[in-house]
């Protein structure tokens, strides 16, 4: 293999070797979350994923998602910059984009299999994917769920010097009598808000904007001691475990994982057509964060709940007479924000 010194495929900006150190790297991180579903994982040109577990349904479906992290990587290459250990916030990162998929498949009732991942930056640095790659195998254990491989890429030209782009496609499988969102649901039917850790994965060039030439170590007003910087960090949450109960219940209608274009634009998307929405949006508390965030931003009601989650991570919606058992099948603080209305569209109050 060519060393530092003689391989010409580096002196045109990409190195052998660092791909080669990255791969011996987050080997162990790989390998702690395969079980006998694996039959082929790291090192193959392609992950062998073994679908014996799905047997037992009645009709197995796929499901896929794909994401990213978007420019909440640019909060730990700021880190990086200003000379302090950004391991911890790589390593967020990684669990950020698993979470994210885990959320997305589970709107549609599945459970989480595997997850593949790409990261690809100008100059790879074993230690940073390393701990990117630590962060996403904590959250596949967490999940019961696969890492099965991957894409670690050099992209000089393509990528600016010290930028780094996380993204990964989750494949989980449900029956299909439990797919979501059911038919059946009509104007009345309840919205219940569980609450988000943070901006998630969303909202990152806004905050990014809102946060330039401040004193991001300074604390977060209102808050509970962390930092401006600490609150952006948050670690974007998984709704598996927290929903296990409600959806073993069969009576959730439909789930709408708050991401990109918030209650606004998600909500939308499990619904049918001819159906919308009102929500209140003083039914739940607004965190400090996005209190911080809309304050300083001159945001109005409606772009905020389209740029940012607000508080809210995840909607259960559910028949009426379902929603006490729902509430209570849930094993923490959720809001009744709203209920779905005759008419397209999201009302906000």
């Amino acid at each position: 293999m060519p060393t530092a010194e003689n391989d010409p495929y580096a002196e045109a900006g990409v190195s052998l070797a660092a791909g080669a150190a990255t791969t011996k790297r987050i080997g162990a991180a790989v390998k702690s979350t395969h079980d006998d579903r694996v039959v082929s994982g790291l090192g193959g040109f392609g992950g062998v994923f073994a679908a014996t577990q799905l047997s037992d349904m009645a009709e197995p479906l796929l499901v896929a998602s794909t994401d990213g992290v978007g420019t909440k990587s640019m909060l730990a290459e700021i880190l990086v910059a200003n000379g302090r250990d950004a391991s911890g916030a790589w390593a967020g990162l990684g669990a950020d984009i698993v979470n994210h998929g885990i959320n997305d498949v589970l709107v549609q009732g599945a459970r989480p299999l595997f997850f593949l991942d790409t990261v690809a930056a100008a100059k790879l640095d074993p230690e940073v994917v390393g701990n990117i790659v630590d962060g996403m195998a904590t959250a596949c254990r967490a999940a019961g769920c696969v890492l099965l491989g991957g894409e670690t890429a050099e992209m000089p030209g393509v990528i600016a010097n010290g930028a780094v782009d996380i993204s990964g496609t989750m494949v989980g499988a449900v029956d299909r009598p439990h797919l979501l969102p059911k038919a059946g649901i009509a104007a009345g039917y309840q919205l219940i808000g569980i609450k988000s850790s943070g901006l998630h994965t969303n909202g990152y060039s806004l905050a990014r904007k809102v946060i330039q030439g401040k004193d991001t170590n300074a604390l977060l007003p209102g808050g509970a001691g962390e930092s401006i910087f600490e609150a952006l960090l948050a670690t974007h949450r998984s709704y598996l475990d927290v929903l296990g109960a409600a959806l073993a219940s069969d009576m959730v209608a439909a789930l709408a994982h708050i991401t990109g274009g918030g209650l606004v634009d998600n909500l939308p998307r499990v619904l049918p057509d001819d159906l919308g929405a009102y929500i209140d949006t003083a039914s739940w508390p607004q965190p400090a964060l996005f209190q911080y965030l809309i304050k300083q931003a001159d945001l109005n009601t409606e772009d905020a709940h389209q740029i940012l989650n607000c508080g809210i991570g995840m909607v259960v919606v559910a028949a009426p007479n379902d929603v006490a058992a729902v509430q209570a099948s849930i094993d923490e603080e959720t809001f009744l924000i709203g209920e779905v209305t005759a008419t397209p569209g999201i009302v906000l109050s």
